[in-house]
């Protein structure tokens, strides 16, 4: 299983002052050379951490995948053509919201998704889309051509009691599932930490987890590195 790493608010506490540190840059470097497959930059149409000039920096010396989460915004779609990342993954996004707080409704977005689709395809961009694990939105992921899905465990990280949790894991295992038969990826984030990231690293069939919060937070108190290298050991076990 493969691991991207978030590196959002590492931006976060930077703009917090505007200044240049904490590097999101560096932290990219630091993720690459302790291991991870991928670094994940969500380029908000609001600029609330991540800049232009990061994802463009950072994929200048990246050898790993760069994953640029991204909104439908039109201007933000041109940013991410000139830029080319290996891989676009496409989420909802609230002015108002203090972070992603579902996947993205397919359905509602088709004809804003079709006309991305084909300047992703031309500029041979990978497609992710960030959705429930809903069956209805996994089969409109594939039927609007994407490459892969991210399934969003937000509600599964949120559960409190065992109930909850087992009857998250069963939606998440069945939508690997589902998404597998129609030939996608299937990859999986958002809230994961170093407690409930390991029930989810056994679900059969997921390609990538990207975590990115817990990661951050985790490196103030044992370093960047070790952060990433402890959560690499935990999805591997």
């Amino acid at each position: 299983m493969k691991l991207g790493i978030n590196v959002d608010h590492v931006a976060t506490l930077r703009q917090a002052r505007r200044g240049k540190d904490p590097d999101p840059v560096l932290a990219a470097r630091i993720c690459q050379n302790a291991g991870a497959h991928a670094v994940v930059m969500h380029l908000r149409e609001d600029r609330r951490h991540i800049q232009t000039s990061d994802v463009f920096k950072v994929k200048e010396i990246l050898k790993i995948k760069l994953n640029l989460e991204m909104s439908l915004a039109p201007s933000v779609v041109k940013i991410a053509a000139r830029l080319r990342p290996q891989q676009v993954t496409l989420v909802p996004e609230k002015r108002q919201e203090m972070t992603t707080e579902s996947g993205l409704n397919l359905f509602s977005e088709k004809a804003r998704l079709v006309r991305s689709m084909e300047i992703f395809r031309k500029k041979k961009i990978e497609v992710s889309y960030f959705i429930d694990p809903d069956p209805k939105q996994i089969a409109m992921a594939k039927r609007l051509g994407a490459d892969a899905v991210e399934f969003h465990t937000g509600t599964y990280a949120n559960q409190r009691t065992e109930r909850g949790i087992q009857k998250e894991l069963g939606r998440l295992r069945l939508a690997v599932r589902l998404a597998r038969e129609r030939g996608l990826v299937a990859h999986a984030g958002h809230g994961l930490d170093y407690h409930n990231v390991v029930v989810i690293s056994k679900i059969r069939g997921i390609d990538e987890l990207n975590i990115g919060y817990s990661i951050v937070t985790r490196a103030l108190w044992v370093g960047f590195e070790k952060a990433v290298k402890e959560m690499m050991a935990l999805i591997k076990k």
